[in-house]
């Protein structure tokens, strides 16, 4: 077993930015991400290898342990000596099932290479094409470990010449992702092939591996797999290929060190001056200009509180350092520095630009925060995430008493999971929490009940999206004192500007001149581009088209504030608002401050803002789930029937060795029996997976019957107000 590496061996290197690699792993689910990661934490001597790809190291967490999958993306640092020369690899292992996609996004935001693992006989799946995709999008380049090559021979019989014959399909299957996802000038670039050392085919489970450069030292191919498992000397090929080498070679040869890939991913993720002195710093990775760092995530210690953790880009950061919060437009005193080592934390004292370190004492650091030692220069871009929360489950205290600790406990639930939307209404004491999935939603109530609160939980609910299908207004709302009136219309936003919005492309810190190139090569008219006042994150913006009106900017801040809380409770079901653009029409106000105060403006625009929607044709949305099953070709019929009995629709079939493979799409309010349905067609032979694909209107024929359901149980009457109720006449 090799001699594990102190920190201070560590330390030494780390200042050495071309001994320096960051990479994150990333596959589909139970494709052998985190089994890998522990053949590689054996091989640099910080587990046994006895236990290694049953140690689950990087899964820290007790679920993580008993369910058997990766929830939270860990970091760890390892030490590994190449041909003489040491280097360090910050290393971090992300979640594959899809409901924790967004710790997925921000990892990506903190490395500069990726291990994509993807299973020999299942090959490219969905989430192996999301990650993917996601880290092409962030300049993360990958380099392909095709796994679980023991199937091939024990499960599907391939000779030697069959087992490449199908590998050879995998490959050209990942490298069309590539194709059809990286920037143009990039794909040539970034395709893997076996010839140049970017593809490594093994057995984690088993802990040996081989590419085509350590073929030619081992003599390791094909043939000796083929002839090790049919005559049971894998022993031999673990001690004459091991896994480590091979895939930290790989990464060693083709994941950039971190200065160089900051000169080509800071234009992607940073939109700032490049000529400026932070600009500048940034590109080349400076240790000397100022320290600049993007937090991607943030765990809550019991002992030491908040952990923020991200990727330091310039400068450097030490014990006892003052730095500004950005975003939260606040400082924060540095209490430690430190590197992650799994679930355990190195005190390290002061780290410089290219690494990720640790940072203690942050308490209102939050993860997608830009942490600086300066201030007055642009944010990092927000990190895109590829789902939304569809599904929402109402939580109480079963004991009143503890509902100080639970209404706590949610909070820092929130803070380490940003993508966990949680609503707490004090005063009547609801609380609802919103995720990807059932299965997010059960592990962050399992991790309330291991902090001994007692809670009863609702059935899970679909979340819904209100929008309109036609313009309306303007329309004149009058303030409470009756001095003020706001004339506000509404129209549809197209749907390439909402999905700027939700892939968090275009938002408040846009620069107002980019922004303006956006919209109007959507079509908006320059002046109107000019205009935007806000951009909600849901999906909606809002103008100011008056002109010549007196009072306007002073305000805004009510008017605005009216604009979020329709777009966050609309009129028809109290659901988010998706797909509106709304437009401060004319102002009519108050020469006396004090009649135009926010009590008096607030309710004045939301007045204005749910007449306009109420007469804009209003409308449901639901989320639409991608499903992908596999399973033997004869039940392909059985699985089109369940799908089309949940109002789904079958796509693309396509054959994967002994399987097919069935894409399709169903309502997320159809899937909470369809693991039932499935077992029961398929007598269990069926394994299939789902995400968000998109939002759909709900169709005519249900729509009333959905509305009222949920303005039921949310204790409201049964249809929406008329328009009429909101509109002021003269």
């Amino acid at each position: 077993m090799p001699k594990y590496k102190s920190t201070n061996d560590i330390m030494k290197v780390i200042g050495n930015k071309d001994q320096i690699r960051n990479f994150g792993v990333i596959a589909h689910v139970d494709h052998g991400k985190t089994t890998m990661s522990d053949s590689l934490l054996s091989g640099c001597g910080i587990i046994s290898p006895s236990v290694a790809g049953e140690a689950l190291a990087l899964d820290t967490m007790d679920m993580e342990q008993k369910r058997g999958i990766t929830i939270n993306s860990t970091n760890i640092t390892l030490y590994h000596e190449q041909d003489g020369t040491p280097y360090v690899f910050n290393m971090i292992d992300t979640p594959g099932h899809v409901d924790f996609n967004t710790r997925v996004s921000r990892s990506l935001r903190a490395i500069d290479g990726a291990i994509v693992v993807s299973d020999a006989v299942e090959g490219v799946m969905t989430q192996t094409e999301t990650v993917t995709r996601q880290a092409l999008e962030e300049r993360v380049r990958p380099v392909l470990y095709i796994n679980k090559i023991d199937r091939l021979v024990k499960e599907l019989r391939l000779t030697p010449d069959k087992m490449q014959e199908h590998l050879m399909g995998v490959i050209s299957e990942f490298n069309s992702l590539i194709d059809l996802y990286a920037e143009p000038e990039l794909k040539d670039k970034w395709k893997v092939s076996i010839q140049d050392n970017s593809i490594a085919f093994g057995s984690a489970k088993d802990r040996w591996a081989f590419s085509a450069a350590t073929s030619k030292t081992t003599g390791v191919n094909f043939k000796s797999i083929f002839d090790a498992y049919n005559n049971d000397k894998v022993d031999e090929l673990v001690a004459q290929s091991p896994l480590h080498e091979a895939i930290l070679g790989m990464v060693i040869q083709h994941h950039p060190a971190p200065h160089v890939a900051q000169k080509y991913r800071i234009p992607k993720i940073w939109k700032g001056d490049l000529d400026s002195e932070i600009g500048k710093a940034l590109i080349n990775c400076d240790e000397n200009g100022p320290a600049v760092m993007m937090i991607v995530n943030i765990n809550i210690d019991p002992h030491a509180g908040s952990v923020a953790t991200g990727r330091l880009f310039s400068g450097t950061l030490k014990d006892g350092d003052t730095v500004e919060l950005l975003g939260a437009k606040r400082n924060g005193r540095i209490q430690s520095v430190n590197m992650f080592m799994g679930n355990q934390r190195e005190l390290v004292g002061k780290f410089t630009a290219g690494n990720i370190p640790a940072l203690l004492g942050l308490e209102h650091a939050r993860a997608g925060e830009t942490l600086s030692s300066t201030k007055g220069f642009a944010q990092f871009e927000s990190i895109a995430y590829v789902s939304e929360p569809v599904v929402t489950i109402a939580v109480e205290s079963k004991h009143p008493k503890e509902l100080p600790k639970l209404v706590e406990a949610l909070r820092k639930l929130n803070i380490e999971d940003p993508s966990l939307i949680v609503k707490i209404n004090e005063e009547s004491g609801e609380m609802l929490i919103a995720g990807m999935g059932v299965l997010h939603l059960d592990v962050a109530t399992n991790l309330l009940k291991e902090q001994e609160i007692e809670i009863i939980t609702s059935p899970p609910l679909i979340n819904y999206r209100e929008t309109i299908s036609g313009n309306a207004g303007p329309i004149m709302a009058k303030s409470p004192n009756r001095h003020n009136k706001l004339f506000l219309r509404v129209e549809p936003l197209s749907e390439p500007i909402i999905e700027l919005i939700r892939a968090g492309k275009i938002n408040d810190n846009t620069d107002k001149k980019e922004l303006q190139e956006i919209l109007m090569k959507e079509g908006w008219e320059r002046d109107e581009a000019k205009r935007v006042v806000t951009i909600d994150s849901g999906g909606n913006m809002f103008v100011d088209a008056t002109k010549g009106v007196q009072y306007v900017q002073e305000s805004m801040d009510s008017i605005r504030a009216g604009f979020y809380d329709v777009m966050s409770n609309g009129p028809i079901a109290y659901e988010n608002v998706r797909g509106v653009k709304a437009t401060f029409h004319h102002y009519v106000p108050h020469e006396d401050v004090a009649h135009r105060s926010y009590a008096q403006l607030m309710p004045a625009t939301r007045r204005a803002l749910l007449g306009s929607i109420l007469s804009a044709t209003p409308t449901l949305l639901e989320p639409i789930q991608a499903i992908e099953i596999k399973a033997p070709s004869d039940l392909i019929g059985e699985i089109a029937g369940v799908i089309s009995s949940k109002r789904g629709k079958v796509g693309e079939i396509t054959q994967k060795a002994h399987l097919s493979v069935i894409h399709g799409e169903v309502p997320a309010a159809e899937t909470f029996d369809l693991s039932e349905k499935m077992r029961g067609a398929t007598a269990g032979k069926a394994i299939w997976s789902t995400h968000f694909k998109e939002w759909s209107q709900v169709p005519n024929s249900m729509l009333s019957e959905v509305i009222t359901d949920i303005r039921k149980r949310r204790g409201l009457s049964d249809s929406p107000p008329p328009a009429s109720d909101f509109i002021d006449k003269d």
